[in-house]
């Protein structure tokens, strides 16, 4: 015997399909992976204006701290900005002492190697309303310092101070768009 069914339960079956589909991408996209497009020119020469990129949250939504060199996905401090989301790479922690000298990032006395930045490192001439950063600077707890590698051309922690945990979003890994530099970040 054949059971047939009726155009109904079809329906609602499909619908079950797509509704459970929908809550796993949703559950995935909030507390997992998610995809974001860099604004601005920041970044150069690691991530070009218009790359998309997956940022993984797994690990800050267990805990874990991002660690110096993470290229981190976060919302802006600066709430009159163009851009909501910024995305930027952790040069110190909490703890940590930053200093800005002949064009170099000092992190605790000590100099970076920074093959991947554009141009030199300088505090900026104007910071944000509110803010005074002067170096020496010492990160405080619960906080991340976070520069552009395009350092000549980037609003960031010399500008808006160090970014506070709760403003992380994600740790940026993968470069989906475009299919020329896809890969790991």
């Amino acid at each position: 015997m054949s059971h047939k069914e009726s155009p109904f339960t079809a329906v609602v079956e499909w619908v079950g399909v797509f509704l459970i589909a929908f809550a796993v991408f949703a559950l995935v996209r909030t507390f997992i992976v998610a995809p974001y497009t860099v604004p601005s020119e920041s970044m150069l020469p690691t991530i070009q204006v218009g790359d998309n990129l997956f940022a993984q949250k797994v690990s800050l939504e267990l805990g874990q701290p991002v660690k110096q060199g993470d290229i981190v996905v976060f919302d802006n401090p600066v709430s009159e900005s163009d851009h909501e989301i910024l995305v930027k790479r952790v040069i110190a922690v909490a703890g940590q002492t930053v200093d800005l000298r002949d064009g170099a990032v000092y992190v605790d006395g000590e100099a970076l190697d920074e093959p991947y930045t554009q141009g030199e490192s300088w505090p900026l001439l104007s910071q944000a309303a509110g803010v005074d950063v002067s170096f020496p600077y010492t990160v405080p707890e619960g906080h991340v310092w976070m520069m552009g590698d395009n350092r000549e051309n980037s609003a960031d922690s010399r500008y808006f101070g160090a970014v506070p945990n709760e403003n992380l979003i994600g740790v940026a890994f993968f470069r989906y768009w475009p299919l020329d530099r896809l890969g790991t970040l």
